[in-house]
């Protein structure tokens, strides 16, 4: 079984489209989404409208959870606060119930899958660091668990040094962001696990970036948010 887990789109139809692509011609038996669908970019329904297509495994992220509740961005920085209550206003009310349906985590295939920690999932806590994913072992019985929510790809072992995925181990991996990378390179991020080989492989890729930076302005969203994608920070 090999399974692409895809995660932090936020309404970056370009990536996705890019994302799907790859992800057809590397031959996956399952597609998972840990969530963060809408949020920051500029089509919000047509990216929930294709990730619905590609799979029926798609998780709650707290931008999707936000564009549905706008109390949620008490936490969020100005621009996530912009472009949080622009979504809001722009998915349609069947997206919003569909939203409103998705759970917080999943296990499949010997894999746990949530958008930003086994521990605590609905607080959105963050994995930054090998000593967050230590406390985070104890709070999913699987062998390894699949995050996104930082929008940077790792992976951290439970023997904290171990950077390649065997069966003898136990890890936390980030498969990185399709939408809005954020470790200094701007291609798209996301991962494909086999099952029975029990490897992981990040896959990088370009995509139509300028388009999707130029739609953001074009929407009226803040400007540091068609920037950024094209740096990945």
């Amino acid at each position: 079984m090999r399974i692409a887990i895809i995660s932090d789109i936020h309404s970056n139809l370009e990536g996705l489209e890019k994302a799907a692509e790859l992800i057809r011609k590397t031959v996956v038996d399952e597609i998972v989404c840990l969530g963060d669908i809408v949020g920051y970019g500029a089509n919000p329904n047509e990216c929930l409208a294709l990730v619905r297509e590609l799979t029926p495994h798609i998780l709650l992220g707290n931008h999707d959870e936000a564009a549905i509740y706008p109390e949620k961005t008490e936490h969020f920085n100005p621009l996530a606060r912009i472009a949080s209550e622009w979504t809001g206003n722009t998915l349609t009310e069947a997206n919003k119930d569909f939203i409103q349906g998705l759970p917080f985590t999943i296990e499949r295939h010997g894999a746990t899958f949530v958008h930003s920690s086994p521990y605590e999932p609905a607080e959105w806590h963050y994995i930054l660091s090998p000593a967050d994913a230590q406390y985070n072992f104890q709070s999913f019985q699987t062998p390894i668990c699949f995050i996104g929510h930082t929008h940077v790809p790792d992976v951290f072992c439970d023997d904290i040094w171990s950077r390649d995925v065997v069966r003898s181990k136990r890890f936390v991996v980030n498969v990185g962001s399709v939408g809005q990378p954020r470790d200094n390179n701007w291609q798209l991020s996301f991962g494909v696990f086999d099952t029975d080989k029990w490897t992981y492989k990040n896959i990088r890729s370009e995509y139509d970036v300028k388009s999707a930076s130029e739609k953001i302005r074009k929407a009226g969203l803040p400007r540091g948010l068609a920037d950024r994608i094209l740096v990945g920070r």
